[in-house]
């Protein structure tokens, strides 16, 4: 019998599994030892087996957790049920009422784990709630039976603001003071607007909208005659339908709320943070609020597990660029680095790295601001500058907890390179990021932070440089002859592409109409020979070790963008974009 955080034994997922006739103990046994060998846990490890569903997995939840089990197959919506419960509500969280009999509601659920949605509605309904659990296809269809076709929710809420007349129409503008240009609110009035049921909707929906688009950041954005909502898809900024502006303090006093940050102070910047689940899986919302003239602007980055994959061999590394880092992660000591510009998908890529070192025998800590996901089996700490948790400070006491691999989020001083050198030097494998624009250039960044070239050489062991790259989509993805002007613009005759072709994307529903769907990473690896060590302690320039590199098997971020033209998975100007030829 496993425990609870409260003290309350039940059933070992394993063994609901094996009532509900879904698997047996053979297969009980060979996922253990997947999860002995890879980490997580032992219902995700049947999944990859393909011995359950996504879906049973979530009902055995439920049934684990003391969850009734409902079969939806032949649900007909009950009206007074579907009305206790908004569409804007049950659509993002996976939730169908099943029934209501004037004192409880019965809903079913997508998520046994998603208790916080049970709240909300019994707040909302000013109801009992009673939650069951039911596979996540039937939940789908059962929405679409209780509501029909998805119609203008945003129309609809919008509607439903106005004629509650919880939030100041438009022609009531709040007094500005004298500074920055902050407005007068009676902080009751703002409590009452964040927490107006009609307003708890929109957010869903703004959230939801989010998710279902694998927004990576969401923003929220006062202006002086306009409130703007936009979301990054694929490292791009799409701006949607916004609700008017006078919404815009009920909006983000609402995240404020959920996040745990001080709705009364709007004058300085506030950071929090806000786990949900949404559409039936867990998604971590980090936010970052920010006083300007118009009001706070609040930006949320999404971080959805189920969007990044975190193994080495699904992050666009080709067959031999795997086998490096591979071996870079079996390395006794050494730095290992990955470079970039900010959002070109280091921390994924080190979190990738990490995965594959995760090991029962290995201890890992990181060091990171912020803690983007968190990985099972693996120490981690978050960076909190204001107190004097710097990097630097963390690594010494991290060099007395005993590990075996260490993650720096970011080498930013020389005091923090001074001490990940000596984590290297001590028989330690450190990973960290720098910021430049490819990999040769790292060698240049730590001269300048301070650190001497001897101490490079001696404990550099490998540089990854990468970009992200849009991926053509797959459902309108078009083939073409590239023109004379094309090939001039990637600098490659006509000879040098013969029998190749090359791919765009039309635009369809599936991609909304961009041609791109997904972004994957292109990477330069230049590991750390013993050449490239005498012309670091030579003091050789950038160029000189870049063209070593090369010599020695270097690939460049360009020459992996074009093999990934000529894959026909992303398109010349994404290429163009992001790379350029290094002389």
């Amino acid at each position: 019998m496993a425990v609870d955080r409260f003290g309350v034994r039940k059933k070992l997922i394993g063994q609901v599994l094996k009532e509900m006739r879904l698997v047996h103990e053979g297969q009980i046994q060979e996922a253990l030892g997947a999860q002995k060998r890879d980490g997580g846990r032992i219902g995700q490890a049947l999944v990859k087996m393909g011995a359950i569903t996504e879906g049973q997995l979530m009902v055995a939840l439920g049934k684990q957790a003391g969850l009734e089990v409902l079969d939806l197959k032949d649900f007909e919506p009950q009206k007074d049920a579907v009305d206790k419960v908004d569409e804007s509500y049950a659509r993002p969280f996976q939730i169908v009422p099943v029934s209501f009999d004037g004192k409880t509601l019965v809903v079913a659920m997508a998520d046994a784990m998603n208790k916080g949605a049970l709240d909300d509605l019994r707040f909302t309904g000013n109801c009992d709630v009673k939650g069951v659990v039911a596979e996540p296809a039937q939940i789908a269809a059962a929405i679409e039976k209780a509501y029909g076709k998805e119609q203008n929710v945003m129309a609809s809420i919008l509607k439903e603001i106005e004629e509650g007349g919880l939030i100041p129409s438009k022609g009531k503008t709040a007094k500005r003071t004298g500074t920055g240009g902050s407005a007068v609110t009676d902080l009751e009035d703002v409590e009452e607007m964040a927490n107006a049921a009609p307003v708890r909707k929109l957010l869903n929906y703004i959230l939801y909208q989010a998710i279902r688009d694998r927004a990576s950041d969401i923003h929220l954005e006062p202006f002086e005659d306009e409130f703007k909502i936009r979301y990054r898809v694929d490292g791009v900024l799409y701006e949607l339908e916004a609700p008017p502006l006078h919404l815009a303090t009920a909006l983000i006093s609402r995240v404020k709320v959920m996040s745990g940050l001080d709705i009364s102070e709007t004058r300085v910047p506030q950071d929090g943070r806000i786990d949900l689940a949404i559409g039936g899986r867990p998604v971590d919302l980090r936010i970052s609020t920010l006083p300007t003239m118009f009001g706070e602007s609040c930006v949320m980055r999404v971080l959805d597990r189920s969007v990044v994959s975190l193994d080495l061999t699904q992050i666009g590394l080709r067959e031999g660029e795997v086998d490096k880092i591979k071996a870079m992660i079996d390395l006794p000591h050494g730095i290992i680095l990955v470079t970039g510009p900010t959002g070109s998908g280091k921390t994924t890529t080190l979190y990738s790295a990490l995965n594959q070192a995760n090991d029962v025998a290995m201890k890992i800590i990181t060091t990171e601001d912020p803690v983007e996901y968190d990985l099972e089996g693996i120490v981690q700490v978050q960076i909190n500058e204001e107190i004097g948790v710097t990097y630097a400070a963390c690594l010494r006491s991290i060099l007395r907890q005993d590990p075996d691999m260490i993650l720096v989020g970011e080498i930013r001083d020389k005091e923090t390179a001074q001490i990940s050198i000596e984590a290297s030097l001590t028989g330690h494998i450190v990973f960290s990021t720098l910021h430049t624009n490819d990999a040769p250039l790292a060698i240049t960044r730590l001269v300048d932070i301070g650190v001497e070239p001897f101490l490079i050489a001696a404990t550099l062991e490998g540089v990854v440089g990468q970009r992200l790259v849009r991926r053509i989509c797959a459902e309108c993805k078009t083939w073409y002859e590239p023109s004379v002007n094309i090939l001039r613009e990637l600098d490659l005759a006509p000879e040098q592409v013969a029998g190749k072709k090359f791919a765009y994307g039309k635009g369809c529903p599936n991609c909304n109409g961009t041609g791109y769907r997904g972004r994957m990473a292109i990477f330069e690896i230049m590991v750390v020979s013993d050449a490239v060590r005498e012309l670091i302690m030579d003091k050789g320039p950038t160029s000189q070790v870049r063209e070593l590199a090369r010599r020695e098997g270097m690939r460049t971020l360009r020459e992996s963008g074009l093999l990934a033209i000529y894959d026909g998975l992303t398109s010349v100007e994404e290429v163009l974009r992001e790379t350029m030829v290094m002389l």
